[in-house]
This record gives C-alpha cells, structure tokens and sequence, in this order.
C-alpha cells in the first residue's frame, strides 16, 4: 500500500454522494508525472503542485532502493479476521493506514495484494506541497499513481480526482490522520471518499519489533533490518453513498476504532 496526506472536505464539495463527478480532464497524475508539474498559482486561484528537483528525484531514487533492500530483511506475519484479506481481493478497495505505517505501505501493498492479483493498480493521495513532490516521485517508483492535495492545497480537486481513479477500478490509498494529525485520529476526508465512491475501508496496521522513531508530529516509524513485521488487518467499513452526516460522523468513529484495535506501539 501506499499513502499521502488528505484532505476532508465534505462530499458537497467534490460532487453528490449519488454520483461521483471525475474531473473533466481526468486525473491529473494522467497528465505526466510530478516532475512535470508546475509550482506556482495560476490566475485562476487552482493551485498547482509543486513539482520534484533533481535532487527531490535522486533522493527518490535512493528511498526506493533502500525500502527493497530493508524489506528483504524483514520478517513478515499477517494476521486479522478470518475472510478480510479475501473480501479485499475481491475487487478495489481503500486501504486506510496511519501515517506513522508509511515506510512499509508500498511492500505491504506488493507482497499481500498484487502477489495475488498481479493486476491490481493503487493510486495514493499525497501532498502538494515541496515534501510530497518528493513522496510522489518515490511511488512512482513503485509504479503507484500520485494525487496531489493535502488539508492546506488541492483538497476538493485532488478528492475528484481520486475518485476518476477509483472509477477506473484502482485501488486507493489514505493516512485518515494526515497530514498534519492528531495522531491515531481519523478525519472526514477517508469517509467522503468511500461515500463518493462506493468502495470498502480496509484498515491496516503493523508492528515493528525494532523500530527507530524521530520527534516528528506522528512518531514516524522506521524499521530497522532483521526485525519482525506483524501486519494487523481489520474488518471492513463501508459508508452508504446515501449516508447523512450523522451517517458519516459514525462511519468515521467505526473507522477510528477499528483502525486503533489494529494498532499495536
């Protein structure tokens, strides 16, 4: 799996829950890859992504290389409800991992689920900000579709754009916490997306025996070789596209819970 920041405008914004409405130039990840994005805000007030540098995309190199490398250290062990990861294998999904969990999403991704269905695609929201340029570069490394937004830019675009993708029957990808947190709270942006959509919240989490984790907002989690990964999966959680606001408010508190209940430090 993999994952970006999010925004949680409501589904208001991106199109009536009934019918999801694609951008009218399809996604913007279509268009070409990030680098090829621009920086700036043009005169019609869309902000554009900023795009990678040379050294954004040398440094993206590198993350891939040594995600590969790390992951063949690791060892794996999945455990959850009995039936989830089949129902998951069904057909597309949203895959709903903490921000903290991102260092692994992309070989989780590989190893659970295009293993078995080499012909899955994902498509990961991710910031548009200098960082996630970066970030974007990375999962296109990993042959994963980029949408570019965050709570602060491209929000209500980026969620149109990242349904056409869920139209086009990928598989997507959300930090329900990101990008800026609380930790371990899940905001509205994952909810508006399964309504708008229609597709089912997969939860998922892991835990590292050994484990390195910086001063950062989420206490980002970074593997280190040879240690045990156990990869939790939880029970999926759907969102009716009719759904109210209530509807959504308790969606969102099912998401939260279950995604904690898989959630081991």
């Amino acid at each position: 799996m993999a994952a970006g920041d999010q925004e949680h405008p409501s589904p208001v914004a991106a199109g009536q829950p009934g019918g999801a409405s694609p951008v009218a130039n399809g996604p913007a990840s279509s268009a070409g890859p990030p680098g090829a994005q621009g920086t700036a805000r043009p005169a019609t007030g869309v902000v554009v992504p900023h795009r990678a540098t040379w050294q954004a995309k040398l440094a993206a190199a590198l993350i891939c290389g040594m995600v590969r490398g790390l992951d063949a250290t690791l060892r794996y062990d999945l455990r959850g409800p009995s039936g989830t990861l089949a129902a998951a294998l069904k057909g597309p999904v949203i895959f709903s991992i903490w921000h903290n969990r991102l260092a692994l999403s992309l070989m989780l991704y590989g190893r659970y689920i295009q293993r078995q269905a080499p012909a899955r695609r994902l498509a990961a929201m991710v910031s548009a900000s200098r960082d996630g340029a970066l970030l974007a570069r990375v999962l296109e490394h990993f042959r994963v579709a980029p949408v570019r937004g965050s709570t602060s830019r491209r929000g209500p675009q980026a969620l149109r754009e990242f349904v056409s993708w869920g139209e086009r029957g990928y598989d997507l990808a959300i930090t329900p916490d990101g990008p800026r947190g609380p930790c371990y709270v899940v905001q509205d942006g994952v909810v508006s997306l399964a309504q708008l959509t229609g597709l089912p919240i997969l939860p998922v989490a892991y835990r590292l025996q050994w484990k390195y984790r910086p001063h950062s907002w989420d206490r980002f989690q970074v593997p280190v070789p040879g240690s045990a990964c156990t990869v939790f999966l939880g029970e999926l959680v759907r969102v009716p596209r009719e759904a109210s606001e209530s509807d959504r408010a308790a969606c969102r508190q099912l998401l939260q819970t279950r995604m904690r209940e898989i959630t081991v430090d």
